[in-house]
C-alpha cells in the first residue's frame, strides 16, 4: 500500500467514514510506517482539540425550519451549469484542506460570518397585514405551510368572529382574524393536520367544523378522522362531518371506515350513529352485515343487527 494513498485518506479514518476492508489495510499500514502513523496520530490530535470546544447545538425550532427551507430550495432550484461549478466531493475537499489548523480556523470564521448573514437575510425584522389576518412578533404575513413548525395556541376571541392562533417559525408568532379570512383557515388546516399538542388539534378541529361546508376543511376533517392518533379529535371530527353522510359518499366512506377499523369503541358507536339515517344504502348494509356477523364489540354488533332488521329485505 502507498503512502500518498494513506495519507489522502488517514481525514476518513478520523472521522469513521473509511470502509471496513480499507480502514483495516490502513490501519495494518500505519503499524509499519512511522510517517504515516505520525500524520494520522497529529490529525487524531486536531481532531480532538476541535471537539474540545463544540458550538451550542441549534434550538429544534431552527433545525426544522432550515431543513424546510433546503427542501424547498432544492425543489424549486433549476438544475443545471450552475448547480454543477457547486457541487464538489466532501472527501476530496478534505484532502485538500488537510486541516491545517490556521486554513482550518479561516474556514471556521467564514462559515460563522456567512451563518450570520444568511439567518439575518431569512429572518430579519418584517411587519405587514394581509387578508384580514394580523401578524405579530415582527412577523410577515402568515408564512407558507412548509415554513411553520408548529402551532402553539387556537383560541377563538370572546364576543367576536375572530381567531388568534400562535404558530412557531424560528419564533413563536401570531395571527389574528376572522374564520372567514383565508390565512387563518391556512393555518388551521395546517394545526389540524400537523401540530403535535393534541389539544391544539382538538380546538382547531372545533373551529374547523364552522367551515365543513368548504371541501378544503372537509378533506382535513376526513384526514384526522382516519389518521389522528387522538381519539378526541377524531371524535370532533365525525361530529364535525355528521351533516355531510347523507349526500356526499366521501365522508360516507370515511365514517364508514371509521366504523370498521377505528380503535376507539366512543368514536365506532358514534359512527355507527351517524350512519343510522342511510342505513338503506348498498355499502352501509353490506357494513352492518359484516358487523352483526362478527364484530367483537357486543353493543355494536346488537346495534347493527337492530338495524337490519329494520331494513326491507332484498328481492
Amino acid at each position: 500500500m502507498k503512502c500518498e494513498w494513506v495519507r489522502e485518506n488517514i481525514v476518513l479514518q478520523v472521522y469513521g467514514e473509511l470502509a471496513d476492508d480499507a480502514r483495516h489495510e490502513l490501519e495494518q499500514h500505519v503499524v509499519r510506517c512511522a510517517d504515516c502513523a505520525a500524520e494520522l496520530k497529529a490529525e487524531q490530535d486536531f481532531h480532538a482539540l476541535l471537539a474540545q470546544d463544540r458550538a451550542a447545538d441549534p434550538s429544534p425550532n431552527l433545525v426544522a425550519a432550515s431543513r424546510m427551507r433546503l427542501q424547498e430550495a432544492l425543489e424549486t432550484a433549476q438544475q443545471g451549469s450552475f448547480f454543477s461549478r457547486l457541487a464538489f466531493d466532501p472527501a476530496n475537499w478534505l484532502r485538500q484542506v488537510r486541516f491545517s489548523p490556521a486554513l482550518a480556523s479561516a474556514i471556521l470564521i467564514l462559515g460563522f460570518a456567512g451563518g450570520i448573514g444568511t439567518t439575518y437575510k431569512f429572518y430579519g425584522p418584517h411587519s405587514s397585514t394581509t387578508g384580514g389576518a394580523t401578524a405579530t412578533n415582527n412577523a410577515t404575513a402568515v408564512p407558507r405551510e412548509a415554513s411553520i413548525t408548529g402551532i402553539d395556541s387556537v383560541t377563538p376571541v370572546p364576543g367576536t368572529d375572530q381567531v388568534s392562533i400562535k404558530y412557531n417559525t424560528v419564533s413563536t408568532q401570531e395571527a389574528q382574524g376572522s374564520l372567514n379570512d383565508q390565512q387563518i383557515q391556512q393555518l388551521l388546516l395546517y394545526a389540524a393536520r400537523n401540530n403535535m399538542n393534541s389539544g391544539v388539534r382538538v380546538d382547531s378541529v372545533d373551529l374547523l367544523a364552522q367551515k365543513s361546508g368548504d371541501m378544503q376543511v372537509r378533506e382535513a376533517l376526513m384526514y384526522t378522522l382516519q389518521n389522528d392518533t387522538n381519539p378526541g379529535v377524531r371524535l370532533k371530527s365525525l361530529d364535525a362531518l355528521g351533516n355531510y353522510v347523507k349526500n356526499d359518499t366521501n365522508v360516507r366512506d370515511a365514517v364508514l371506515r371509521a366504523l370498521v377499523n377505528d380503535g376507539n369503541s366512543g368514536v365506532r358507536i358514534e359512527a355507527l350513529r351517524l350512519i343510522e339515517p342511510v342505513k338503506a344504502d348498498g355499502s352501509v348494509r353490506g357494513v352492518l352485515m359484516a358487523l352483526a356477523a362478527k364484530d367483537q364489540s357486543t353493543y355494536i354488533k346488537s346495534q347493527a343487527r337492530t338495524m337490519l332488521a329494520q331494513l326491507p329485505e332484498i328481492d
